[in-house]
């Protein structure tokens, strides 16, 4: 589109000394120093028909007067064939009718016409009694401004009126914690992915002509099922530690994930530690009002001794949590391209993802059992040791150990 534009602007600096003959010999110049596709781009860009292009090229290619060189005629301001959209006055509003149903045309219409192809928009208004070719329809649409375009994920949902405010809450938590010494960790649910011989995004190099073969269709296989990767991400140290579960994903799973980060690295990384600042969704199997998911925490902080401090991201904005784009981006990256055909492939593709920042990943498998449906009754979540802070206690809190003594911490 830069390069079309560019022609565009080229184009109109030279119109007002251009003829007609001296128009097409410019676009035809432009079209041969682009190479292949130059003629479509040039046609787009300055509105001179491809046919019209293509004898431009062929009198640069050929002297004058020679056989098969190109005529010098040079028609009057204002002669040659009238354009379409000068003929038919209605061609316009009736192609904007058919991509635009909700707003300029029928209100009832089922369809968007904009996912239509070019071909099917000319033969619909073929149908309305206009002459026009699929070329033409293309010519229309850029001259209207549209253009082929993906979804954009831009809609975050409803926004909490202190959505900020827990940001700026979230941000002076981890200088604290990282100042004094303490571990922070960003912990998340990464996608679910079908274990076994799936087309996985992306691509990698292979042998010419020999692409890696998967299955056409996405269906579970029972005795593979799916994989569940539990991240926790060191945000001091710049350490990754995922847990690939086998089984649901509930906060018993989660907390075990973090269990294990903490006897794998944590507890070797923060000798001193006393406390441990965990960031996390609102949501999912670690969300704030996951009543296991803190009774969970209630038995890590009694096993460690630690103080486990929660702060929850607010609602509707999980992809701002730091483990998306310091450590899931890029193990998205490692494994594009790759099916992921057991548990064992699945982890051996995490372990290996670094950055140039000098981020390193841990990975293990999890093959537990994790039921879902496990009730927390009242008297489990009484004897939670919870301390809410004073800013959103629902999402700020902190876990006490019932047995804060140093004899009390795993080995």
């Amino acid at each position: 589109m830069v390069e079309v534009e560019a022609i565009r602007q080229r184009f109109e600096c030279l119109l007002p000394t251009l003829d007609e003959r001296m128009r097409r010999l410019v676009a035809a110049a432009e079209s041969l120093a682009i190479g292949y596709g130059g003629v479509s781009r040039v046609s787009r860009a300055t509105g001179i028909s491809r046919r019209a292009i293509a004898r431009g090229i062929a009198e640069l290619r050929h002297a004058p007067g020679s056989p098969g060189g190109g005529s010098r005629a040079i028609r009057k301001p204002g002669g040659g064939r009238k354009r379409t959209v000068d003929q038919d006055a209605t061609l316009l509003r009736d192609l904007e009718a058919l991509i635009e149903p909700l707003s300029r045309g029928d209100p009832e219409s089922p369809l968007r016409w904009t996912c239509k192809s070019l071909r099917k928009l000319a033969r619909e208004l073929g149908h309305q009694g206009h002459r026009v070719s699929h070329r033409l329809v293309a010519a229309l649409l850029h001259q209207l401004g549209y253009s082929l375009q993906a979804n954009a994920k831009t809609r975050e949902g409803g926004t909490h009126p202190d959505r900020n405010a827990q940001f700026e809450h979230i941000h002076d938590q981890i200088q604290a914690f990282l100042g004094q010494g303490q571990p922070v960790i960003s912990v998340d649910t990464k996608k679910k992915e079908l274990v076994g011989d799936f087309k996985n995004g992306g691509r990698e190099l292979r042998p010419k002509g020999n692409p890696e073969p998967v299955r056409v269709h996405d269906f579970v296989i029972p005795a593979l099922g799916r994989a569940t990767p539990y991240g926790v991400y060191d945000v001091g140290k710049n350490r990754g530690w995922v847990s690939v579960g086998t089984d649901h994903d509930t906060a018993s799973f989660a907390v075990e994930s973090i269990r294990r980060w903490w006897r794998s690295m944590g507890k070797a990384a923060y000798r001193q530690a006393q406390r441990l600042l965990i960031t996390a969704d609102s949501g999912g199997s670690n969300g704030a009002r996951v009543r296991l998911w803190k009774l969970e925490l209630q038995h890590l902080a009694d096993e460690t001794g630690l103080e486990i401090s929660v702060c929850h991201l607010p609602p509707g904005t999980s992809k701002w949590n730091k483990i998306e784009h310091r450590l899931f981006s890029f193990i998205s990256q490692n494994w594009r391209g790759k099916p992921l055909v057991s548990h064992e492939v699945i982890v051996n593709l995490i372990a290996p993802t670094t950055t140039r920042t000098g981020l390193k990943v841990r990975a293990k498998l999890d093959p537990n059992a994790y039921p879902s449906g496990v009730k927390v009754s009242a008297k489990q979540v009484a004897a939670i040791q919870l301390s809410p802070d004073a800013f959103h206690g629902e999402w700020n809190y902190t876990i006490h150990p019932h047995h804060p003594e140093p004899d009390t911490l795993i080995s």
